[in-house]
């Protein structure tokens, strides 16, 4: 296949993926704003996520400077802001701010380093806890320990979930393809001898 046939292929074949906007600060208080398309659960106890960069052969701001800081945070993306969301990808040089250049707001919650998008309704502190090189292709696994969730209450319900529909947040597919969602229902735990139930909200 050429070239770029396929990588707009492959990279749509996952089905949809969150989509986030990455805050970070380097060690002479550059801000840097980049948006992903990898970041994943990867447990609840410790709570942990999981984020794949790629090739640092180039610079990579995003991950020079979470190791350097030690923390970064993830900004849900909402329909009124995912065009400038996008422009982050671009390559802005290290003395450039994504946040300026692409009218976004820096806010500095006083618990992780890292600065968050103000105008993001769901934000994520973490800190730097593990770097795994993927020697099958050189992207890195960033792993992070969250240590600041800061959300609407309307949004958060009794049970702990977390209504990121109402949020406004999005979803991505591809590289370039964004999609607000319509959620179907919640379905009760998965048990062998009963059919699961719709879980009131």
């Amino acid at each position: 296949m050429e070239r770029f046939y396929r990588t707009n292929l492959i990279n749509s074949l996952s089905g949809f993926k969150s989509v986030n906007l990455v805050g970070t600060i380097d060690g002479r208080g550059r801000t840097n704003l980049a948006i992903f398309s990898q970041v994943f659960h990867l447990g609840a106890n410790p709570a942990l996520m999981g984020m794949i960069v790629r090739p640092d052969s180039a610079p990579r701001h995003t991950l020079a400077n979470l190791i350097e800081t030690g923390s970064f945070t993830l900004n849900h993306i909402r329909e009124d802001f995912y065009r400038q969301a996008h422009q982050t990808s671009a390559n802005y040089s290290a003395s450039e701010s994504e946040f300026a250049a692409c009218g976004f707001t820096p806010w500095f919650s006083g618990k992780v380093a890292a600065p968050y998008v103000r105008e993001s309704s769901v934000k994520i502190g973490l800190e730097f806890r593990d770097r795994v090189d993927l020697a099958i292709n050189r992207t890195i696994l960033v792993i992070g320990a969250v240590v600041e969730i800061i959300v609407p209450g309307d949004c958060l319900l009794p049970d702990g979930y977390l209504d990121i529909e109402k949020a406004g947040t999005i979803t991505s597919s591809g590289l370039d393809g964004y999609h607000t969602t319509q959620r179907l229902s919640r379905l009760s735990y998965a048990k062998v001898d009963r059919e699961p139930r719709e879980i009131a909200n």
